[in-house]
C-alpha cells in the first residue's frame, strides 16, 4: 500500500478520543426499536459491536422526545428502557475497543399525527407544509401542515436536547452528534424556506442561527465540547427543504459554532445518498472557514477519501451503506477486497436478516 493510500488507515486524535483509523460509521436509520418502547436491544448491541473497527460510529439518528419522532421502530433517548437500550450498544462496542456517538434527533415537520403525543400535529418554525409524503406504520401518507412552536416552547426544545445529551452520557455513549441537517427541526429553523417566523428565531440570517446555537450551548455545558459534533447538509433539498443564501447562511454558522471548540463538523456535500452535486454550494470554503475537524459525508470511495484527506480536504470521512453490507468495511478498504452488496428491502425495519447476517472476510478478523 502507498503511504498516499495508507493515511485513511493511521491513527487519529479526536479531541481527547484517539481512533484507530479516519473512517467513520455515518448514521444509519435501520428502524430495529422496540415497536412498543422504542428502545434497543440486544440484536442492536450485536450489529454496533460488529462495526467496532471503525474509528467512529455515530449512532442511527435517535429522537429525543416524543414529540421529536418521525419515522416507524427509530429508537429514543428519552426514557429509561431507551437509556438501557443504549447502555447495551454501548457495553457491546466498548467490549469490542468501539467508540460511539450517539445522533440525536428532531424531525419536526417532517412526521405526522400518528407519531405525535395525542395524536397532535408536528411541530416546526412554521406553518409550512412539506411536499410529498412520509413512511407510517401504516404505509405511505401526505404530509400534513405542521403547527409552528411557539416562543414559550422553545426553552423546552432546547431542554429536550440537553437531557438527552446528559442520558448519553448516562448510557456510557463516547459522545454526541447533533442533527442540523436533512431537513428536519434544527435545519428548518436554519432555513428561509422553512423558517418564515418574524420574531426573535427567524428572519435575518442571526435570528435563524438562534436555536441551534442555544442547544449547542446547552449540550457543551453537560458534555465536554470535544465529545459534541454537528452534522449539516447545507446542498441538501432532502423533506423540501431549501434556502435562498445558503453560502452565506452556512458560512455564518460555521463562524458561530468556531468558539464552541468542537468535536468536528460533518458535512454531507451533495444530497445524502443521491448525488455529489454541489448546487452551487462553496464547500472549500466552509472546509477553511471552520477551524476543527472536519468530516466529508456522501457517496465516498476508497479512491476519493483517500485523496480528500491526503489533500487536507478532509480529516475524517464517514461511509453509510457499505458499513450497513460490511461490518469489516475498514478492513476490505484497507486490503482493497470486494464489497458486500447492499440490500434496500431490509435497511427498514425487521429482524436479522439484512442486519445481522452480512459475512465478513472469510478467515479475517477486523
Amino acid at each position: 500500500m502507498t503511504e498516499a493510500a495508507d493515511v485513511l488507515f493511521q491513527p487519529f486524535q479526536l479531541g481527547s478520543l484517539k481512533l484507530p483509523n479516519r473512517i467513520v460509521m455515518a448514521p444509519l436509520t435501520r428502524g430495529r426499536a422496540d415497536h412498543a418502547t422504542d428502545a434497543l436491544g440486544a440484536a442492536a448491541a450485536t450489529y454496533y459491536a460488529q462495526r467496532a473497527s471503525a474509528g467512529l460510529i455515530i449512532s442511527e439518528a435517535t429522537q429525543i422526545s416524543p414529540q421529536g419522532k418521525g419515522y416507524p421502530w427509530t429508537p429514543g433517548i428519552y426514557s429509561e428502557a431507551q437509556i438501557e437500550g443504549w447502555r447495551l450498544v454501548a457495553e457491546a462496542l466498548h467490549a469490542k475497543g468501539g467508540r460511539i456517538f450517539a445522533q440525536l434527533w428532531h424531525v419536526g415537520r417532517i412526521s405526522h399525527p400518528s407519531f405525535q403525543p395525542d395524536g397532535g400535529l408536528p411541530v416546526g418554525p412554521s406553518a409550512v407544509k412539506p411536499a410529498g409524503q412520509t413512511f407510517t406504520a401504516a404505509g405511505p401518507v401526505d404530509f400534513v401542515t405542521p403547527r409552528a412552536l411557539g416562543l414559550d416552547e422553545l426553552p423546552g426544545i432546547v431542554e429536550a436536547y440537553r437531557q438527552a445529551a446528559l442520558n448519553a452520557k448516562r448510557a456510557g455513549l463516547d459522545g454526541i452528534e447533533l442533527h442540523a441537517a436533512n431537513g428536519y427541526l434544527l435545519d428548518q429553523f436554519l432555513r428561509d424556506g422553512t423558517n418564515k417566523r418574524t420574531d426573535a428565531y427567524g428572519g435575518s440570517i442571526e435570528n435563524r442561527l438562534r436555536l441551534t446555537l442555544e442547544v449547542v450551548k446547552a449540550v457543551t455545558e453537560v458534555m465536554p465540547p470535544d465529545r459534541v459534533g454537528i452534522r449539516i447538509a447545507p446542498a441538501s433539498t432532502v423533506n423540501d427543504i431549501s434556502d435562498s443564501d445558503p453560502n452565506a447562511l452556512f458560512g455564518s454558522l460555521i463562524e458561530a459554532l468556531n468558539p464552541f471548540g468542537l468535536a468536528y463538523l460533518h458535512v454531507v456535500e451533495g444530497v445524502t445518498g443521491v448525488s455529489r452535486d454541489l448546487g452551487g454550494v462553496d464547500f472549500p470554503a466552509l472546509r477553511r472557514g471552520f477551524k476543527g475537524i472536519y468530516m466529508a459525508n456522501n457517496l465516498y470511495t476508497r479512491d476519493l477519501a483517500t485523496e480528500a484527506v491526503a489533500a487536507g480536504n478532509a480529516d475524517l470521512v464517514a461511509f453509510g451503506r457499505a458499513f450497513i453490507a460490511n461490518p469489516d468495511l475498514v478492513l476490505r478498504l484497507r486490503l482493497g477486497a470486494p464489497l458486500n452488496a447492499p440490500m434496500a428491502k431490509t435497511f427498514y425495519g425487521g429482524g436479522p436478516e439484512g442486519y445481522l447476517d452480512y459475512p465478513a472476510l472469510a478467515g479475517a478478523e477486523s
